[in-house]
C-alpha cells in the first residue's frame, strides 16, 4: 500500500499569509501541516509516500520535507501544474500508484482517527471513505449511506440527505483511476473526486464507508487555522510548554500551553494560552494569547492584549504601528 498527500492548492483563503509559503507548510503547533500527514501514514507502516505539488511549491516544500528519511519514509514528489481538483491531483500519481492500493490524505487536513480503520475496511470494497457528523452539511461534500456502504455523494448540497461530511482521508483501489478518467469538470471548473467515486458507485462497486466523533481540522481559513492550533497544543503539549533552549525569556509570564522556537528573545512579557512562537522572534512589554507567530516576528509595546493574532513572516508590532502580513485582535489593556 502506498500514501498520496494532495498539497497543490494555492491557499488562497488563508492570504497574504500563503503569498510566502504553501498552505500545507503553515504551522501548527510549530510544525508544518503536511508534516501531520506524512507521520500518520509512517505510523501505519506506510513507506511509499506520494505528494502531488504545484511546481512552484517545488522548493520550499523538498527543502522542508526532503527525502522522507526524517519521517522513516521515502518521499516522491509528482506535480499538477495547474490546481483544477483534487481528483486531477489524484490522476497525476496514477504511475507512481501502478497497481496498489493506496490511502489519499489532503495536505491541509488535520484527523486523529487512526488510518487502520480504512484499511481494514478496503479487503472488500473498491474504496473507504472516512464521514464525520457537521451541523453545516451544506458546506462539504456529503454521504448517503445505506447499510454497510455509501450509496451516493453530493459536493456541498442545498438540501442534504445526511450531515456526514467527507473529511479528507480516502482509501482506494487503483481502479479509481478508470472513473477519474471518464469525469469531466464540475461547474467550478475542477475535477471532483466526488465525481468519480459517484462513478464507482453507480457501477456497482461498494464504497464503504467509517464515521469518526474524533477531531478532525480543515485548515482552510484564519479561524480554522486558530482552532486547529488551539487543539494541536492542547494534544502536544496539555498543560506544558515546549520552549527552546536556544530562546531567551527574561522577566515573562508564560500560561500553559505555549511553543516558542529557537532564537527567540522575550522580555516582560505575558505570553499564553495557545500561543505558538516560531524562531527569531522579538517580542517585549506585550500580552498574547490564542495566537500564531511565524518567523522573525517582533512585537513591542502594544498596550493592549494580542487575541486571536496570526503574524506572518517578518510581521512587526511596534506601539500601535503594525507592518506585515497581520490578521488580529486586541482586547483590554495590560494594566
Amino acid at each position: 500500500m502506498k500514501g498520496l498527500i494532495v498539497c497543490a492548492g494555492k491557499g488562497t483563503r488563508l492570504r497574504p499569509f500563503t503569498l510566502t509559503r504553501p498552505k500545507t507548510l503553515l504551522p501548527v503547533a510549530n510544525k508544518p501541516i503536511l508534516f501531520y500527514a506524512i507521520e500518520k501514514l509512517a505510523n501505519e507502516g506506510i513507506h511509499d509516500i506520494g505528494i502531488v505539488i504545484h511546481p512552484s511549491q517545488e522548493e520550499m516544500i523538498c527543502a522542508a520535507a526532503g527525502n522522507g528519511e526524517r519521517f522513516g519514509v521515502s518521499l516522491t514528489y509528482l506535480y499538477q501544474q495547474e490546481p483544477r481538483g483534487i481528483a486531477d491531483a489524484v490522476a497525476a500519481a496514477e504511475n507512481y500508484i501502478g497497481q496498489d492500493d493506496f490511502i489519499l490524505l489532503l495536505g491541509d487536513n488535520l484527523i486523529k482517527e487512526p488510518l487502520k480503520t480504512l484499511i481494514d475496511q478496503l479487503e472488500d470494497s473498491a474504496a473507504c471513505i472516512l464521514l464525520t457528523q457537521v451541523e453545516n452539511p451544506q458546506q462539504y461534500g456529503v454521504a448517503e449511506i445505506k447499510e454497510n456502504r455509501i450509496i451516493g455523494l453530493e459536493e456541498k448540497p442545498r438540501f442534504p440527505k445526511s450531515n456526514l461530511a467527507v473529511v479528507g482521508s480516502y482509501a482506494f483501489k487503483a481502479g479509481i483511476f478508470d472513473y477519474i478518467r471518464a469525469i469531466t469538470p464540475s461547474d467550478r471548473g475542477e475535477l471532483e473526486i466526488t465525481d468519480a467515486i459517484e462513478r464507482l458507485i453507480n457501477s456497482g462497486e461498494k464504497v464503504a464507508y467509517a464515521i469518526t466523533s474524533l477531531h478532525c481540522s480543515d485548515v482552510g481559513t484564519a479561524d480554522r487555522w486558530l482552532a486547529a492550533n488551539h487543539w494541536m497544543m492542547d494534544e502536544q503539549y496539555g498543560a506544558n510548554n515546549c520552549i527552546s533552549a536556544q530562546s531567551t525569556l527574561v522577566d515573562c509570564t508564560v500560561h500553559a500551553p505555549v511553543a516558542i522556537g529557537s532564537g527567540s528573545v522575550l522580555r516582560n512579557c505575558t505570553i499564553g494560552p495557545y500561543v505558538s512562537v516560531m524562531s527569531g522572534a522579538h517580542l517585549e512589554q506585550c500580552r498574547i494569547e490564542h495566537s500564531i507567530l511565524l518567523r522573525d516576528v517582533t512585537v513591542r509595546g502594544t498596550g493592549e492584549t494580542v487575541i486571536a493574532g496570526i503574524l506572518g513572516d517578518e510581521a512587526s508590532i511596534n506601539g500601535s504601528s503594525a507592518k506585515g502580513p497581520i490578521t488580529l485582535k486586541t482586547g483590554g489593556d495590560q494594566g
